[in-house]
């Protein structure tokens, strides 16, 4: 009897040691609170638990595991599995994509943002770059152009940019420079609080930033087609984890990626459309800046900006030139295709 229980004993654990085995639990650092913005990682996490049976399941964690800016530094010591982060927290460490951060690129939706993202993404120097992080590309999380809300007396001329504070990183915050404005690049939790206690007279964000992080109930008035650029914030996968996937796993991941981004496309334009009763309900004016001034902001932002980047870059071994056309061509062939 003692034998046959012994015998029963050992089968069910070694059930519970084979389960255990096949189960795959990652941790995802993000930040802020659920938002459009994390509405992929959310839906990537719902998918692949589905298609592998509650075997590979997702944490999303939103501050918990580490600051946004550390996101990186994260996935390489392997703290997580799974992370994002803005190109512009720390252009040091992912040069390649700062050219997604360009102003002026003339990308006209969130479509093409996800194009030409991922066409950079998948260009040798930038798997070579997030390498020496660990890390591997795995999908964007595009936004749509920026646009500042701001404090006071709206500034539709490029002259009321003189002096301006305005949070903006990256290359939005060089076509403020640019302009005369002084841009500062504190992270999107802190600008509700720099707008507030008056460090920045401006903010530069997207639509669903405005509304998560409380910027818009500061603003007196928001350029709605100022339309600068936007920042680039990959969702990158510790490559040590990603290898040691089943095979069965990491297939449900990949798949997942086009779905996911798929549900965020919908569900961001929904918010767009919501985006002019928030203006009315909040009573934020809604500044349209002229064509001519328009021109001008490009003019000295624009053209200059990308030059001085592509000289910068290659000086220091990039393929800027390479990954600055790879911007345009899929672009090209991303309107043609439609």
């Amino acid at each position: 009897m003692n034998k046959m229980f012994s015998r029963v004993a050992v089968a069910a654990l070694a059930t519970a040691f084979a389960t255990e085995a096949m189960a795959t639990e990652w941790n995802v650092s993000v930040w802020g609170k659920r938002r459009a913005f994390t509405e992929h990682i959310e839906k990537l996490a719902e998918l692949v638990s589905e298609k592998t049976g509650g075997e590979f399941t997702m944490n999303v964690s939103y501050g918990g595991l580490s600051n946004n800016r550390e996101n990186l530094d994260g996935i390489s010591i392997g703290a997580f599995e799974m992370a994002q982060f803005c190109a512009g927290y720390h252009p040091d460490k992912n040069r390649a994509i700062t050219v997604l951060e360009l102003p002026f690129l003339g990308v006209s939706n969130l479509e093409e943002e996800v194009a030409v993202s991922h066409a950079v993404y998948d260009h040798p120097a930038v798997a070579n770059e997030m390498a020496q992080w660990n890390a591997k590309m795995l999908m964007t999380s595009p936004m749509p152009q920026y646009n500042l809300v701001g404090t006071g007396e709206p500034r539709d001329e490029l002259s009321e940019f003189e002096g301006m504070r305005v949070r903006a990183t990256g290359g939005l915050g060089e076509a403020f420079r640019a302009v005369g404005g002084v841009p500062t690049s504190v992270t999107s939790s802190e600008a509700y609080q720099a707008m507030e206690s008056g460090v920045v007279d401006t903010v530069a964000f997207a639509q669903h930033a405005h509304l998560s992080f409380g910027t818009i109930n500061e603003a007196d008035w928001w350029t709605a087609n100022l339309n600068p650029g936007t920042v680039n914030c990959p969702v990158v996968v510790n490559i040590d984890a990603y290898e040691s996937l089943s095979d069965e796993h990491r297939q449900a991941l990949d798949e997942s990626v086009p779905e996911a981004i798929e549900y965020y496309l919908e569900n961001y334009a929904g918010l767009l459309k919501r985006w002019d009763d928030v203006l009315a309900e909040k009573g934020v004016e809604k500044v349209m800046i002229s064509d001519e001034e328009l021109a001008k902001f490009r003019e000295v932002a624009g053209k200059p900006i990308h030059d001085q980047w592509i000289a910068d870059m290659s000086a220091q071994g990039m393929p800027a030139q390479e990954l600055y056309d790879l911007v345009f061509s899929t672009l090209e062939q991303h309107r043609a295709s439609n």
